[in-house]
């Protein structure tokens, strides 16, 4: 049963839904929203001389307050970075579809090119063969036979590398989708050519952010980096831990109270961690400006290709007719036996070479929309990440910053 593209698009999303690694939101903001556990200090030291006296104790509880400070900050990391993970699993997942495509469209159009080269072997096979038998009668030289056996030699040459060619798009295919690399597949797809709307395709190009996973993903990051900066700066301040502590002293006089701890920033005043943040939100900003301009370079240049291949393959089309006819009259007229052999062939070939001219357009015009669908995200909903929400600030320090 022939096998469509739509049915090998399905498998390779089903085997990379069941494969894709376990990154999501849920796991990491469970992780961002736990709270540090409370520390409980003990002492009990013993009576060791002096009038009345006895062993002293004290118990203590502290909770450490900065951690539930940047509790918010961590969530908003998690959150971003969940999401940033899951475009990049979400853009590996299109660019094997994309390869997917375009492994189809190559397969197909070689078998068409496979058909077109056997056709060329048998006409000059069997005109080598005739001309050897010539020679066997002596009613032609070997000078007559070195242009035929050079001609079968080319096309065959042509046929083997072009047969070891789609044995490895086949096993590329089969790998995509799960088969075993002999596993029979019997692929049909159109042969024509859909029109590409050079147009559209450059409209669109200014949602190109909101539906590129990999872009996505860049924003998404960036975000996290954004968040991770306010919290690098926020740690600056002291870390204070508060609790209670009990206990008695060696006069066996009891006390309870407040108890209070906190660092001291003289030495590290978390410096190079924000440096390091703000310099990786930085890196991240010039990636994704980069990525988004040389994705407009490809499709623009892949634009101008379609059309270069659109106007070649329409002048092809009268050229192909026109030798399309001639071989029929040729092949009518050699039947009768009022037409050379060897002319006969030679018409038949140069329509034939010019059947693969067709086909060797018309494969490179569908590879480029391959591509061109890959890179616009051709097919892939609108997400749209919306505006920066308000960053996550207890202390109301960045409530005035907005990027």
């Amino acid at each position: 049963m022939p096998t469509s593209i739509g049915w090998c698009l399905a498998t390779i999303r089903n085997f990379a839904r069941r494969g894709r690694s376990s990154a999501s939101r849920q796991p990491r903001v469970i992780e961002a929203e736990l709270l540090p556990n409370p520390q409980i200090a003990l002492s009990y030291p013993f009576y060791m001389a002096g009038p009345n006296g006895s062993d002293a104790f004290s118990v203590g509880v502290a909770q450490d307050l900065k951690s539930i400070l940047l509790r918010p900050t961590r969530r908003e990391i998690a959150d971003n970075a969940a999401s940033a993970i899951n475009a990049s699993l979400l853009w590996q997942e299109w660019q094997t579809l994309g390869k997917a495509r375009l492994l189809f469209v190559d397969i197909v159009s070689g078998e068409r090119a496979e058909k077109a080269l056997q056709r060329s072997r048998k006409f000059l096979q069997e005109r080598f063969d005739l001309t050897k038998a010539a020679i066997k009668q002596g009613n032609a030289t070997l000078a007559a036979l070195s242009p035929d056996l050079v001609a079968v030699g080319d096309v065959e040459k042509s046929y083997d590398d072009l047969e070891r060619l789609q044995l490895n798009r086949r096993h590329q295919l089969n790998a995509l989708l799960g088969l075993a690399p002999d596993a029979p597949l019997l692929l049909a797809g159109a042969s024509e050519t859909p029109r590409v709307d050079a147009q559209r395709i450059r409209a669109d190009m200014a949602s190109l952010p909101d539906r590129r996973p990999d872009l996505i993903a860049l924003q998404y990051g960036y975000r996290s980096e954004d968040a991770k900066l306010r919290q690098a700066i926020l740690s600056q301040f002291p870390n204070v831990a508060i609790g209670l502590v009990s206990g008695r002293d060696s006069s066996s006089i009891y006390s309870f109270g407040p108890e209070a701890s906190f660092e001291l920033p003289v030495f590290n005043r978390n410096e190079g961690a924000i440096a390091l943040e703000q310099a990786t939100r930085e890196q991240l900003n010039r990636e994704f400006n980069a990525r988004l301009t040389a994705a407009e370079g490809e499709i623009g240049a892949l634009l101008s290709e379609q059309s270069l291949l659109a106007r070649q393959l329409a002048a092809i089309e009268p050229r192909l007719k026109e030798a399309r006819l001639i071989a029929e009259k040729t092949e009518a007229a050699f039947k009768q036996g009022s037409f050379d052999e060897r002319a006969y062939v030679d018409i038949e070939v140069a329509q034939l070479t010019r059947e693969q001219e067709k086909i060797g357009l018309q494969q490179a015009l569908l590879d480029g929309q391959v591509a061109l669908a890959t890179l616009i995200g051709a097919g892939m909903p609108r997400i749209s990440i919306g505006p920066e929400p308000p960053p996550a600030d207890v202390l109301g320090l960045f409530q005035a910053t907005s990027r």
